[in-house]
């Protein structure tokens, strides 16, 4: 019997670890980012050799156009992006002489297996795996099929810009989309099997391994998404679909007018009479997929900021209370200990912090910010909780070399004392901060491992352009690199 009391006794980490973050559309590849191929695999060899026992990636859903992992098409859906082409060809699906990365579309080669798939040129044993796989998606991949679909026919538009029986759902309109797009309805179905399967195969390897995979959850979802469209009663949308509120920031010292993200807000007095159905099958969903699952803006769910859809800004909004502690009390009588981390950073209350601490779940410490005022910075290894997790920088910091040359010289020579006086030069002295620290995760972005610069980070907040298209090249990576980190893992005990 485990004690409620006992902070780390429901704490989804129970030992001391390290661990590396890259999303996999950073990548090495011939295509237009990493996928889910032999790149993959031999980045899980290297995190087993570097003694490294988590990898973290951002959201893996299909992106808009701007192609950020944090306003996805679906909640559920894969990017078909991620697909190795490769990996088809290794399971015998496709001709391997058929792959010409820039001349070839991963759609054709996709469209190609496809219709071989259904000729009957696959094996029977994984016809029925895709049967099985479309049986028990259905609930969401019959409405992402035809998001998919019907969005593509009128040219992009989002939803509420269609025409008004498809906005609405009216089954007449949904019945004629199927008939008339039925195969390419069928192509995505099978889209999403391939991907899920490719997802399977490799998380299986990694955990193999003994390497676990980190997830991240975004708390809100894309207005113009799969999820917002087909349940709409779950949202907080005026009669033609569009949001009468939308969530963000207030204003702090990072935006004199706050971050106006335009998410819709849910209607939480919905949910909460469905027993939060949504909520608990998107975790059930999230969780098979990983083995620990990052939330995303978690202070949303004690309180969250709803701005005025007309709002330009998000400066005239209001703090709304949340049923947090309701769903995640559902959320742990379903999946007990929750293996979640809790995205705490911002403007934290004690009840944000109540909220986090009555469930176990660790929250974050980011040690790019632990230098800009006294002793008692949260953010300083000596003020850490046990159950939390430690990172240089994050996928919205710069990178720590970045970072460390951009600092006035002062603050500069404020960390190197702080951090001893240092021989090793920026980012190690850091890296070595966080894997000596009491948090039982360590978690480094993989820029930091190879002592990039700041023109190598993944996302600046607030900007729209040159964002989450990094990628690394093998060669940029130290010789010795692994045997350093497996080193500082001996070493701190991780």
């Amino acid at each position: 019997m485990t004690d409620h009391h006992d902070p780390l006794a429901h704490s989804p980490l129970q030992g001391r670890q390290a661990g590396i973050l890259l999303h996999p559309t950073s990548l090495p590849g011939p295509w237009s980012c990493g996928d889910l191929g032999a790149e993959a695999y031999r980045f899980v060899d290297f995190l087993a050799a570097a003694g490294q026992r988590v990898w973290q990636l951002l959201p893996l859903g299909p992106t808009h156009d701007d192609g950020s992992p944090y306003q996805a098409l679906s909640a559920y859906a894969g990017n078909p992006e991620l697909i190795s082409v490769e990996r088809l060809a290794e399971w015998g699906w496709l001709d391997g002489s058929q792959i010409r990365p820039g001349k070839v579309s991963k759609t054709e080669l996709l469209g190609q297996v496809h219709a071989a798939f259904t000729s009957g040129g696959i094996d029977a044993g994984v016809w029925a795996e895709y049967e099985a796989f479309t049986a028990a998606q259905a609930d969401w991949l019959e409405d992402y099929a035809l998001f998919r679909v019907i969005k593509s026919a009128h040219e992009g538009r989002p939803w509420p810009q269609w025409p008004a029986a498809l906005r609405n759902r009216k089954s007449k309109a949904l019945a004629a989309v199927r008939e008339d797009h039925a195969e390419a309805l069928a192509l995505i179905r099978f889209e999403q099997f391939v991907f899920h399967r490719q997802w399977e195969e490799l998380k299986h390897y990694a955990n193999q391994r003994a390497v676990g995979m980190f997830g991240d959850l975004p708390i809100f979802v894309a207005h113009d998404s799969a999820d917002v469209w087909a349940r709409r009663e779950c949202f907080l949308l005026d009669d033609t679909g569009w949001p009468s509120v939308v969530a963000g920031v207030p204003p702090d010292y990072f935006s004199a007018t706050g971050q106006r993200w335009g998410n819709p807000h849910y209607d939480w007095e919905f949910m909460e009479e469905d027993g939060f159905a949504w909520w608990l099958r998107r975790m059930e969903h999230q969780l098979t997929l990983y083995d620990l699952v990052r939330i995303d803006h978690f202070r949303g769910f004690e309180a969250y900021w709803e701005v005025p859809a007309h709002e330009a800004t998000a400066m005239n909004g209001r703090w709304v209370k949340a049923p947090g502690e309701r769903l995640f009390e559902l959320l742990r009588d379903e999946f007990d200990p929750l293996p979640v981390v809790a995205e705490d950073l911002g403007i934290i209350t004690p009840e944000v912090e109540a909220l986090r601490d009555d469930f176990s779940l660790p929250g974050m410490k980011i040690l790019q910010f632990a230098f800009d005022s006294g002793s008692t910075n949260p953010y300083l290894p000596h003020n850490y909780p046990v159950n939390s997790v430690v990172y240089t920088g994050t996928h919205d910091n710069d990178t720590t070399v970045g970072w460390f040359h951009q600092i006035h010289p002062g603050l500069q020579g404020h960390v190197l004392e702080f951090l001893g006086g240092p021989h090793e030069p920026m980012p190690w002295p850091l890296i070595r901060s966080a894997y000596a620290s009491v948090a039982r995760l360590a978690m480094i972005p993989l820029q930091d491992a190879l002592e990039l610069g700041g023109e190598h980070r993944m996302n600046t907040p607030g900007t729209s352009d040159g964002n989450w298209s990094w990628r690394f090249d093998w060669s940029q990576f130290p010789e010795g690199l692994a045997e350093r980190l497996a080193r500082l893992v001996d070493l701190y005990g991780r």
